[in-house]
C-alpha cells in the first residue's frame, strides 16, 4: 500500500481516537483498491477507482451530502453510497456537524467571481496573477467600465478547468493572505450560466449587444445594424452600455450576429451574442431570493415573453453573489415570522452589513446594503413631484450612485410614477439594481 494512503488513514484513526478505526479504512482499501490522499483540508477517496479506463464522469455527476456526523468516515460512508452505484471519487471534508445528512446535485461550478480589482488592470494582469496562486486557469473574463473604457468594473470572473481546481483555487484565495496589487480581492461562486435547451435557442431572434458606449443611441444602433440588411431590424432597447436587437427573422439575427461581433459603434468595439429568454416571473424574483411582492412586480413593470431576454455574464449573474460571500446556489430563504421574546435571551450587537443577503426583503434595503459591499456612498434618495389630470399627487425618486474610489457618478431614475412615497422609494431603489 502506498505510503500516503497509510498517512492518511492512521491520520484520521488518530482523529477520531482510535487505532482500531484507522484500520478499519486500511481494510476498506485492501478490499477495494482505492487511493487515498489527504490535503487542503479533506480527503480524497478514489478519483479514478482501480481499473477506470478513459475520460472522468462528465459534469452533473456529482452529488453533495452535508451534515455528515463528525464520527462517521469512509469505512461507513462508501458501503452507503455504494448502494446507489459505483464511485468514482469520494472527497470527505473535516468540518461538518452531528445532524441527519442531506443529499442534492451538486453543482458543477467551474467559475469563480472576484471583486474588488484594480479598475485599471486588463485582463492579461488579471490572468497573470491568477495563474501565480491557483492552477486550472483556463480563461478570465473582464468587462469593461460603461462610462470608461479603458477600465474594467472592478471585477471578473476566472474559469477553471474543473469544479474542483475552482473549488481548491477558492479555498486559496478566500484567507486573504493573496493581494494582488496591494488590493484585498473579494472571492466567491460565480452563478452559473443559465442553461436554456437547444428548442428554444434555435428560435430566438433576439441578439445582447454588450460593450457599447452610454452615449450611443437605440437609433445609431438600429442604423448600425440595418447596414448588414436594410430593414431586418424591428426595434432596439439600450440600458446603459448594453442593448437588445429584435430581428423580425431568426435567420437575419443570426447572420448579423456573425458580421457584426467585434464591430466598432462610436469607437466601441462591441461583443454580440443570441440573447438567453428568460421566465418573466422567475428572473426578477432570484435577484431577491422570491421575496418581491407582486405589487412591487406591478410598480417595476414587466416586460412581456417576447422581451423577457437578458444576457448570461453581464455581471455576476445574482445580486446575491455580488452582495454575500457565503452565499450559496439554492440556499434558503429566511423565515418571514415572528417568535416570542422570553425573559434572559441573550442579545448581541450585529451591524445589518454582516448578515446575509436573503435577510433583506425590500429593494431599498439590498440597494443599501449593496453599496456598502462595493465600498460606495450610501444611496442619495431626491424626491419629485408632478400632478395627474384628475389632479393626484405623483412621486418619483432619483438615485445618486457614487463610487468612493473613483468619484465617479450615475443617476437613476424609473420611468414610472406612484401615489406613495414608500412604493415611489421602492421602485427608485428596484430600478437601480436592475441597471447597476
Amino acid at each position: 500500500m502506498h505510503e500516503e494512503n497509510k498517512t492518511a488513514a492512521n491520520g484520521c484513526g488518530k482523529i477520531r481516537g482510535g487505532a482500531q478505526n484507522g484500520a478499519a479504512l486500511l481494510a476498506l482499501m485492501e478490499k477495494t483498491g482505492y487511493n487515498m490522499v489527504q490535503q487542503n483540508g479533506q480527503r480524497k477517496f478514489g478519483g479514478p477507482p482501480p481499473g477506470w479506463e478513459g475520460p472522468p464522469p462528465p459534469r452533473g455527476c456529482e452529488v453533495f451530502v452535508g451534515k455528515i456526523p463528525r464520527d462517521m468516515y469512509e469505512d461507513e460512508l462508501v458501503p452507503v453510497f455504494e448502494r446507489a452505484g459505483k464511485i468514482y471519487e469520494l472527497r470527505l471534508m473535516m468540518e461538518f456537524s452531528g445532524k441527519f445528512i442531506g443529499v442534492c446535485v451538486s453543482l458543477d461550478n467551474c467559475r469563480l467571481f472576484i471583486g474588488a480589482i484594480p479598475k485599471d488592470k486588463k485582463k492579461e494582469e488579471i490572468l497573470n496573477e491568477m495563474k501565480k496562486v491557483t492552477e486550472g486557469v483556463v480563461d478570465v473574463i473582464v468587462y469593461p467600465n460603461a462610462t470608461d473604457k479603458t477600465k474594467n468594473r472592478g471585477f471578473a470572473f476566472v474559469e477553471y478547468e474543473s469544479h474542483r481546481a475552482a473549488a481548491m483555487a477558492r479555498r486559496r484565495l478566500i484567507p486573504g493572505t493573496f493581494q494582488p496589487w496591494g488590493h484585498t480581492i473579494q472571492v466567491d461562486w460565480a452563478d452559473p450560466e443559465k442553461v436554456v435547451d437547444e428548442e428554444t435557442m434555435q428560435r430566438v431572434k433576439v441578439l445582447y449587444v454588450r460593450n457599447l458606449m452610454m452615449s450611443t443611441t437605440e437609433d445609431k444602433i438600429k442604423a448600425e445594424f440595418n447596414k448588414f440588411k436594410p430593414g431586418i431590424v424591428e426595434r432596439v432597447k439600450k440600458l446603459r452600455d448594453y442593448a437588445f436587437v429584435h430581428f423580425f427573422h431568426r435567420e437575419d439575427a443570426v447572420a448579423a450576429m456573425s458580421v457584426m461581433n467585434g464591430k466598432c459603434i462610436d469607437g466601441a468595439s462591441i461583443e454580440v451574442t443570441l440573447a438567453k429568454p428568460v421566465n418573466k416571473e422567475s428572473s426578477w424574483k432570484q435577484h431577491f431570493n422570491g421575496q418581491i411582492s407582486p405589487s412591487s412586480e406591478n410598480l417595476l413593470g414587466f416586460p412581456n415573453k417576447e422581451d423577457g431576454t437578458q444576457k448570461s455574464l453581464g455581471k455576476p449573474a445574482s445580486l446575491s453573489v455580488r452582495l454575500n460571500g457565503q452565499h450559496s446556489p439554492g440556499s434558503p430563504e429566511v423565515e418571514r415570522s415572528t417568535y416570542p421574546f422570553f425573559p434572559g435571551i441573550k442579545l448581541t450587537p450585529v451591524s445589518m452589513y454582516s448578515l446575509k443577503l436573503n435577510h433583506f426583503s425590500s429593494a431599498v434595503m439590498h440597494l443599501d446594503y449593496f453599496c456598502h459591499k462595493n465600498n460606495w456612498a450610501p444611496p442619495e434618495y431626491c424626491l419629485y413631484s408632478t400632478t395627474s389630470q384628475d389632479g393626484k399627487i405623483l412621486l418619483v425618486y432619483r438615485v445618486l450612485i457614487s463610487s468612493i474610489a473613483d468619484d465617479s457618478q450615475s443617476y437613476f431614475m424609473p420611468e414610472k410614477l406612484c401615489t406613495t412615497v414608500e412604493d415611489a422609494k421602492e421602485l427608485a431603489a428596484q430600478f437601480t439594481l436592475l441597471h447597476l
